[in-house]
This record gives structure tokens, sequence and C-alpha cells, in this order.
């Protein structure tokens, strides 16, 4: 595929779409807004010539800070050890103060959070309080628990900041003066926050410029990458300031060929591959069958009739033989007899004794 090229963006071009809008935008305006020093935003927005396979989220640093003095910035610190959630917040003040650090407008401990603003009431006061919030990159993961979806809904959700920073203005003033732009996998348009109605055609012109090439260098893409940029505010329509070459048409569709015949050789080795393999296993299961059939005729003849033993009759002990005498010559056991038949038996045994005594006592007559 072809590499990545830096955008050649013409300035006079932007400066127009600059001016036009900024002309669109003084015309919207009301005296409400004049009086409340209210700025819209500018963004840019990118069309790409594929969806991105993966999800992104790339910081873009300006030249020239796109956020107004007047925007409130919150930040989550951690719990300090043997601190309460009073003097955690003094001591980051304090802090801030000793390394010039003067945008930030509110300090809230982990603790303070996790406690105060639990309820969902209190979480979406806290939204519409701040217009961006910082967090200290130690306990970025546990907030998305803590603050809900709709800070990632509205897209205000904490940008981590390093606090033990030795050059922590530099750091904390390229985060809130920067912009963040997100790139999904399930679209092929972003955008990004770049300016504000307050700003001249030039800084806006200048910070255009710097978004478009570090979204070009960041982004995790090959090949032609943009396809159309437009330059929009929240009321107004986009303007086009970038649009890419019919040239890009032919290099996609010589990089998706490429890909194409890539993909086509990989599945025909693979079902080359394959077939080798089967080829291969049908050879060897047909060598084993032969192998084994040359073994069975040479063991079969090879084979030699051996001599059976003809086993002799074991002569018997005189033990046993004497033992089965004695069992012959033992008269078999009488049956058993019911007593019943017993009783009746020794009856008729005593009626036999008394007739017989009587016979005895009787005289004989001469």
């Amino acid at each position: 595929m072809a590499e990545k090229t830096e955008l050649a963006l013409d300035r006079s071009q932007v400066k127009k779409a600059v001016q036009a809008l900024q002309a669109f935008l003084k015309t919207k305006s009301t005296s409400a807004s004049l009086f409340l020093d209210e700025s819209q935003q500018i963004s840019l927005l990118f069309t790409f010539w594929k969806i991105p396979r993966q999800a992104q989220t790339i910081r873009i640093p300006l030249p020239h800070g796109q956020r107004s003095e007047a925007e409130e910035v919150c930040l989550f610190t951690r719990d300090e050890p043997k601190m309460t959630a009073d003097q955690t917040q003094r001591f980051y003040k304090k802090l801030l103060e000793e390394r010039g650090v003067k945008n930030v407008t509110e300090i809230i401990p982990y603790k303070t959070l996790r406690t105060e603003y639990k309820p969902f009431e209190a979480k979406r006061r806290l939204l519409g309080n701040f217009d961006m919030f910082l967090s200290d990159d130690r306990i970025r993961r546990l907030l998305p628990s803590h603050l809900g979806k709709h800070f990632y809904e509205r897209k205000k959700e904490p940008l981590s900041v390093n606090l033990q920073s030795k050059q922590l203005a530099r750091d904390i003033h390229r985060v809130i003066q920067g912009t963040n732009m997100k790139v999904t996998n399930k679209g092929c348009c972003c955008m990004a926050r770049i300016a504000h109605s307050g700003m001249t055609a030039d800084e806006v012109t200048e910070n255009i410029e710097a978004a478009v090439q570090t979204v070009v260098a960041k982004l995790n893409m090959k090949g032609p990458l943009v396809k159309i940029i437009h330059l929009k505010s929240q009321t107004s329509v986009a303007l086009p300031i970038y649009t890419s070459d019919l040239g890009d048409l032919t290099v996609l569709d010589e990089a998706q060929k490429q890909t194409q015949q890539k993909r086509d050789a990989a599945k025909k080795k693979n079902t080359e591959d394959v077939k080798q393999t089967d080829t291969t296993a049908e050879g060897k299961a047909e060598g084993k069958k032969a192998a084994k059939g040359k073994k069975k005729k040479v063991e079969e003849e090879e084979e030699i009739p051996q001599l059976v033993p003809i086993e002799t009759p074991s002569k018997k002990p005189k033990l046993e033989q004497s033992a089965k005498k004695k069992q012959l010559k033992k008269a078999p056991k009488p049956a058993l007899v019911k007593k019943g038949a017993k009783a009746q038996g020794k009856m008729t045994k005593k009626a036999g004794k008394s007739d017989s005594k009587v016979k005895r006592k009787v005289p004989k007559v001469k």
C-alpha cells in the first residue's frame, strides 16, 4: 500500500472559508450572546476513504488556545495518605499555585466524588457546572464507575494529567488548550474542535493546518486516508476546505487488488498444503497396509508346525482312594421324621406295654 503523505492544504482557500464562517456567525449573533460573551465552537469534520479497523483517540496540540478564559475546568485528584478530603484539596491548590497553573477552577478529591456526588442529580449538576474535566492519571481508571454514562455521551470524559510532572503548567496548558479527536470503527466520519468564534482568521487557519497534519500523522491507517475535510460551527453548514484527487481512487483500487491477490494466493497455498497432507497421509496408509501384507506372508512361510506333547494321566493319591472307600461303607442316614409321627409312635409303644402288663395280672382258670 501507499505510504502516508502530508496533505497539501491551500492556505488562501482555508482562510476564505474561515472568514465566510465568521461573517455568518456575526450575522446570527444576538445582543444576549454578545452581552454574555458567548463564543461558538468551530470544528473540523474529517471524512475518510474507508472505515478504520481500530478505534483510536488522537490528542491534537494547537498553536493557539481554542478555549476562552471564561470556561471552567475541574480537576479530580487522588486521596493523599493520612489526609482528609479538605486537606487534600488544599494541598493540590497550593501545588498548582506554586507551579503557575491558573486554568483550573475547582479541585475535587476522589473521596469527595464518591460520597458527595453519588446521587444521580448531583452528577448531572456537576456535568453542567464545568466545561472540561481533568483527572490525575493515578485514578483515571476508577472514574467511569463513579461518573456515569452521561459524561461520555456529552464527550466530557476526564482527560488524564500527570500531576507529578516537573513541567506541570506546560502539560496542563497543552491538554486544556489542545483538543482530542475520537476515531471510531463504526463509521468514516470524525469531528474535532479546533477554534472558537472569538479568534482571528489567521489563528483559526494555523490551528486547522496543525490539526490536519497531526491527524494524518497519528492515524492508524495506510494508503490514502482523508477524502474530504469540512469546516463548520454548531449552527452553520459545512464548508469544504480540502478534497482529495481522483488519483487516490486508482491507488485504492490497486491496493485492494494487491490485498485480494495476496488473499487468493494464501487460500491457494492453504488448499495445496491440505491436498499434499491428504496425499501423503493416503500414501503412508497404503505403505503401512503393504508392509503388513508382506509381514503376514513372511510369517506364513516361516511358520513351522510345533509338536504338541501328549498329556499322561496323573496317578491319584492313595488318600483320595481310601476316603472314597470309607464313604461307600457308611450307610445312608434315615430320612427325618415329623414330630407328629414321633408322638404317635410313642403312644403306640406305651399302649403296647400297658396291654402286656394287664394280661400278665389275669389269673389262670383251672
